[in-house]
This record gives structure tokens, sequence and C-alpha cells, in this order.
């Protein structure tokens, strides 16, 4: 039976992590003392959930929080740290600190040490997220235990609506470029002035003005999508916002 550990302190626990080609002893005081966190647990870096959901949206949903009282998020896994520092890269997740729980000491602390030996994983953590003010446990968000690896309750989302119910995320945003493209650079200086992050596409070899005709039905860059809407040219996202 996985425990509720809400007013709680944080097992006190020392990480071994990679640095700059260095070892850097981490600890739960230096992680947690004096602030405002959220830690996402999870079964193991590069698995399909965690790489496609779990990770992405709360690296997505970090200005958002930061906005709204929590310095810093944390994404534990059982793994050593050359693998996370290596999922880190691979999924972009910059703006995360990657927790190496690699003898799952923190995991056992916290009660959520699961045999995952069926899987060949050997023992992992539970899939959870909680909110950790100064060292304590303000609030858990445990997946429910039924069969598979359930994913509903320790989303980014899911915590943000606990925060705050009326919080927005900021809008998504994709560009297609050119290299050397002025009106790409123009739209991406636009983007920059609102605030808005953006992830760009720049044609090339592999991606040619063929994918950017299927996607858009356009021949010319920049094409700009915001929320998953073509918006299209740098005219027409300056219309948009106009």
């Amino acid at each position: 039976m996985l425990e509720n550990r809400e007013g709680q302190d944080v097992p006190a626990v020392t990480f071994k992590t990679r640095q700059n080609s260095e070892w850097v002893d981490v600890t739960s005081s230096d992680l947690f003392d004096n602030k405002r966190v959220i830690v996402f647990a999870l079964p193991g870096a590069f698995t399909p959930t965690c790489s496609s959901s779990h990770l992405p949206r709360y690296n997505e949903l970090f200005p958002v929080f930061k906005d709204n009282g929590i310095d810093d998020i944390y994404c534990l896994s059982v793994n050593d740290t050359f693998v996370m520092n290596a999922w880190q890269d691979d999924q972009s997740a910059e703006k995360l600190t990657m927790i190496p729980d690699g003898n799952g000491e923190f995991s056992k602390g916290m009660g959520m040490l699961v045999d995952k030996r069926d899987l060949g994983f050997g023992d992992r953590s539970w899939r959870y997220a909680m909110i950790v003010d100064n060292g304590i446990i303000e609030k858990m968000f445990i997946e429910p235990e039924v069969d598979g690896d359930p994913f509903g309750v320790s989303d980014a989302d899911t915590l943000l609506k606990h925060l705050n119910p009326d919080a927005k995320a900021l809008p998504t945003v994709s560009i297609i470029t050119r290299k050397g493209c002025p009106h790409c650079t123009r739209a991406k200086e636009l983007l920059a002035s609102k605030g808005l992050p953006y992830e760009e596409v720049e044609l090339n070899q592999e991606v040619t003005n063929i994918s950017l005709s299927a996607i858009t039905g356009a021949h010319t860059t920049p094409q700009v999508f915001i929320d998953g809407k073509l918006i299209g040219t740098a005219d027409d996202l300056e219309s948009y916002f106009a």
C-alpha cells in the first residue's frame, strides 16, 4: 500500500550527480531547503510515457509554475546520473533539474520503491508527483495502484490546476524557417517581443519544401503555428497580434 506522506519531511539522501565531468554530491537539503518545489517521479528515463508526456509537459509549463510560486521542478527516477543527464539532453529539458536516485534510497524513504522485475527493471519508483515547501511535503499526487503504468494524476496540468485553477499556460508556438530568411527573423523577433517561446524547425536536406507544402499548403517561410493552428507568414503573425 503506497502511503500519502503529506506533512512529513522528505527523506534525507545524498544523490551522486555528474556535473561538468565532475562528481558532485547533492543532498536533500541542497534541493529542498528554503524553496517551494515540485518533484515528479517516474519508473524510468527514456520510457514511453515518461518521454512522450510526463517530462515534456513539466518542462513546457515551467514558466507558468514559476509565476505561481514554484522555485524549481525536479524529475526523479531510479537511474544513474549518466542516464538522467543523457535523457535531459535528449529531451531538451533544460528547465528541469534531474535527480538520479540510482540506489533507490529516496524512493524507498518515500515508500514509493516498487518491484518492476516483471519488466526487467528491478526496483523502481512508482509514478507520483508532489509539492514540497522547505523540505515538508505539502501535497502528493500518487497514481492509483493498478496494473500497468497509470498516468492520470501526477501530470503537470493537474498540479498547475491545484496551485491555481485560473492559471493560463502560454500558447505553444512552432515556426518553420529557412536559413537566411529575413522574414523568419522578423517573425522570431516578434514572438520574442511578446514573450512567447517557440520551437523552430529549419528547412534542410531532411526537412524540405515538400514537407513545408504538405503541412502548411504554402511554399514560403516562415510558417507559424500557435496552439496547433496555422497562423502563416510574418505578415500574418503581425495581423494576428494586431
